[in-house]
């Protein structure tokens, strides 16, 4: 399958993400399921066992694991989907995030598909994987944007913060200066025109 992209900032075939609540101001950027071709090893192991019945369970197992899985990365978050009976949705936002890494193994590597591992901050290893995604690598990449893109942002506006603290002690200053003269005295010069004196 396609990795499905939202241009437009909506949730591409809203249908088949019934399972997902997006804040106000989220969207979803990339989404996707594992990769089909990531079902081979199960059927390499699967069908000569099927003959003795003890791989019916395991190709029925891999497909139903495979058609239940969703992956989806959006404007604050990881999100991931699994189960077959049950519904597991974990949730990762990208300010927790410490670490990204992606692994392919042979049949991964043969038909481009591999496993996408995103660790966290106080987190013991691996919190979250997207597992038999297509082209590991370009996710890696994206999630690493959406992390920089989300660190800048938040740096952006502690600076801005810091600027607002220090104007408004300014004025504060400047009001207890002003109001200690009662207005008169020395008249108000403005520090454009003491620099050019």
């Amino acid at each position: 399958m396609e990795p499905s992209t939202a241009p437009d900032g909506g949730a591409p075939g809203s249908d088949e993400f019934d399972w997902l609540t997006l804040d106000a101001d989220e969207t979803v950027v990339w989404a996707d399921t594992p990769h089909e071709m990531s079902l081979v090893p199960a059927f390499i192991v699967g069908i000569p066992l099927s003959l003795l019945l003890v791989g019916i369970p395991i190709l029925v197992g891999a497909y139903l694991s495979h058609r239940n899985m969703n992956y989806v990365v959006t404007t604050t978050a990881l999100y991931r989907k699994t189960g077959i009976l049950s519904r597991n949705v974990q949730r990762i936002e990208f300010d927790k995030v410490q670490d990204t890494s992606y692994r392919q193994s042979f049949f991964g590597s043969y038909f481009g598909y591999g496993t996408v591992d995103v660790s966290t901050a106080g987190g013991t290893g691996v919190e979250l994987s997207f597992t038999n995604v297509a082209d590991p690598q370009s996710l890696q990449r994206r999630i690493n944007e959406r992390i920089r893109t989300d660190r800048d942002g938040d740096e952006d506006r502690d600076k801005a913060a810091v600027l607002d603290d220090i104007l408004a002690e300014l004025r504060a200053i400047r009001t207890a200066v002003e109001g200690d003269d009662g207005g008169a005295g020395t008249p108000a010069v403005d520090p454009a025109e003491d620099r050019d004196a």
